[in-house]
């Protein structure tokens, strides 16, 4: 029997196993999708990729400057390139992205699916938190960051370095994929109230659940944001500085904060005026759990709220912020937000609501959940900076 003959008997056993279930997969059926060739790569896809509901996508060995940012609709998205490149480079050895310029490089995953599974693409915290704005594009595609059902061939990534230039090499994860089958499932108010009170997704700062009734529900839990801190000279935000040396992403709790941001320190009036264009790391006065079984999606602040972007990954893996037990106290971590006004200035005050968790149902537990067993870089964070930087310079 030859190979693709065995991929289709194996995938059929996968499709048998997920008929009347539906959400998004779990680290070991996404295990289960790339072994039977539903997801391949010119080179092995490790077991470090594999998160508890997603895989980590990885940079190719070519970069490509182009003019601008473009979606193929009814092209492969090669046809385009063609068009707006300016020149390529290899980036094997590493290669420099420079602030504000745009990048298409084609990633190592590629993509052969079933026509009941699609995916959804968002970059990683870490991505977001350096101001890096990235986005999945797919041949024929009409929309950033979603891979239709049944979809076969290559991934891209977009990349635009905001605030800082970046040093890139093959084989970088900066951005994750997602899974689902059939549909996804996102819990209304009825069952959100029904899930909170037996699993309170937020708790305050003393490590008790705020009761449901406190609780803004709207498609979602609203989360709001921390201005006064814990103490009277507590850093409440990160902003960005303008003039900064490269970021080399190979290298990990390397550089100095105060050489790349700017500490905001808690005031009297408990308020911080956001600049436009500026970029903030900011976060929740809310700890978040997100218990085993569900993921939750944070979703970009509405234009009629205020015109800024908050949270560029917006995706919490499952178990993010859980203690591995069943306790209804001490759960919880903050939520951090990468946030970027535009336009006009834009005042923020202790306790404003400011963004939405959304929460979706995964086809079953994860094997393995975000948290300390999986080495995860954000699991107890308070207002953490991204993992390139030192936490004690």
């Amino acid at each position: 029997m030859n190979v693709t003959a065995e991929n289709k008997i194996l995938e059929s056993d996968l499709m048998a196993y997920l008929k009347g279930k539906s959400g998004y997969l779990p680290c070991q059926l996404i295990e289960q999708v790339h072994s039977q060739g539903m997801i391949h790569s010119r080179e092995p896809i490790t077991a470090s990729q594999i998160q508890p509901v997603s895989l980590d996508l990885r940079l190719g060995p070519k970069a490509y400057r182009i003019q601008c940012s473009f979606l193929p609709e009814n092209e492969p998205v090669e046809t385009k390139l063609k068009e707006i490149s300016l020149y390529d480079f290899d980036i094997t050895d590493g290669g420099i992205l420079e602030k504000n310029a745009i990048y298409l490089i084609p990633l190592m995953e590629e993509l052969s699916l079933p026509p009941s599974l699609y995916g959804l693409a968002n970059p990683k915290s870490s991505t977001g938190r350096l101001d890096m704005f990235t986005r999945v594009i797919v041949d024929n595609g009409h929309r950033f960051d979603e891979i239709p059902r049944g979809y076969r061939g290559k991934l891209y990534l977009e990349i635009i370095p905001r605030s800082f230039p970046v040093k890139v090499h093959t084989g970088l994860s900066l951005n994750q994929l997602r899974l689902a089958h059939i549909t996804s499932h996102t819990l209304g108010k009825q069952g959100l109230e029904l899930k909170y009170k037996n699993n309170p997704i937020l708790f305050d700062r003393s490590g008790f659940a705020i009761p449901f009734d406190q609780v803004k529900v709207e498609s979602g839990v609203y989360v709001s944001l921390d201005i006064a801190g814990d103490q009277p000279e507590s850093i409440i935000a990160y902003k960005a500085k303008t003039n900064s040396t490269v970021i080399d992403l190979s290298k990990i709790k390397h550089y100095k904060a105060d050489e790349f941001w700017e500490p905001i320190y808690r005031n009297k009036k408990n308020r911080l005026i956001l600049e436009p264009e500026s970029f903030y790391i900011m976060m929740s006065k809310e700890k978040v759990c997100i218990w085993p079984d569900w993921l939750a999606e944070m979703i970009a602040y509405e234009p009629n709220s205020g015109e800024l972007r908050t949270h560029y990954a917006g995706f919490f893996d499952s178990g993010f912020g859980w203690n591995g037990t069943d306790d209804l106290i001490n759960q919880g971590t903050r939520a951090v937000m990468e946030v970027r006004p535009h336009d006009v200035p834009f005042m923020v005050e202790d306790g404003q609501t400011f963004c939405r968790l959304k929460f979706e149902k995964v086809v079953e537990r994860p094997e393995k959940v975000y948290g300390l067993a999986l080495n995860s870089n954000y699991h107890s964070q308070g207002l953490a900076l991204s993992k390139y930087f030192d936490p004690d310079c």
